[in-house]
């Protein structure tokens, strides 16, 4: 029942982000809206771990594989999603992250000697052909012109990155490292590299006093980046990192369903079939596995 709960929480947070990333493109620079949201993620955490008095002493080597973990998972690729947003079309973006799935099955293999399984294969090869139904009419416009290639690239780059993040989060997890503390770290150093790209970069940190920016900020910080990625990389503690990446199938499916109810999205028969496919793909997924 936690691990469902979980991972409920997981799909339905990160599926209402993917509208609220929308508010933060515009006249702040996408790197630097990227820092403050982590920034703000960090301070949070810390604090809380602080007023709870929770153990913040972890040895050098630990202190190394969470600022690896920062710096993959909440850093440089969140920055890369929010470009490749400008240049591509946001199902082009969620067929793309869908092959986390099978980066988390290969990288578990080859770092952390976790078994590939046949119905998982099988599960992520139909999630990911049903994400491409729903997509359909905006994949098929997909053109390779310059700016579409840079953004697909970046993304693919991005999903390579949250997966290795994603690895070593299992391995904090398997070396007994506290999901809140290693979070309260790792987005701290995430958002150090953030800032030193930022100035690296000679971005201008100034600040949009819109309402929307304003509160999707802080949606992203507080739902977005503490309490989805707290239940996500708990679910990659209790399951794995390659089962727990099937609830990024359904993020664009739940994004889909807000868009119904605010910006007017309508269902046919093909995204409807698309649907029922990734439904499919994650039950044959997180059912008993047979080892290849």
């Amino acid at each position: 029942m936690k691990n469902k709960l979980l991972y409920i929480i997981t799909v339905l947070i990160w599926g209402s982000t993917w509208i609220a990333i929308k508010f933060q493109l515009g006249s702040v620079d996408p790197l630097v809206s990227t820092f403050y949201r982590f920034s703000i993620a960090a301070l949070i955490l810390m604090l809380f771990c602080y007023i709870r008095g929770l153990d913040m002493r972890f040895s050098i080597k630990d202190h190394l594989f969470l600022a690896l973990f920062g710096s993959l998972l909440f850093s440089v690729n969140y920055w890369m999603v929010y470009v490749a947003e400008i240049y591509i079309t946001s199902g082009v973006v969620a067929v793309t992250f869908s092959s986390i799935v099978f980066m988390n099955i290969i990288n578990g293999a080859i770092f952390l000697k976790t078994p590939i399984k046949a119905q998982m294969v099988v599960g992520a090869v139909i999630g990911i052909i049903g994400i491409c139904f729903i997509f359909f009419l905006e994949i098929k416009s997909f053109d390779f012109s310059d700016k579409n290639v840079q953004g697909l690239c970046m993304c693919f780059l991005s999903v390579l990155l949250a997966s290795f993040g994603n690895i070593i989060s299992s391995r904090n997890s398997k070396n007994n490292l506290p999901i809140i503390q290693a979070n309260a770290f790792g987005m701290t150093h995430g958002a150090v590299v953030l800032l030193l790209l930022a100035v690296f970069l000679g971005k201008e940190f100034n600040l949009s006093f819109s309402t929307s920016y304003f509160v999707s900020l802080f949606y992203l910080a507080i739902f977005g980046s503490i309490l989805a990625f707290g239940s996500y990389l708990t679910l990659i503690s209790e399951i794995g990192a390659d089962k727990a990446s099937y609830a990024i199938m359904l993020v664009p499916v739940v994004a889909l369903i807000i868009s119904s109810f605010f910006e007017g999205y309508v269902w046919n028969f093909q995204a409807v079939f698309g649907l029922i496919l990734v439904l499919t793909g994650n039950f044959m997924a997180l059912r008993k596995k047979i080892t290849i």
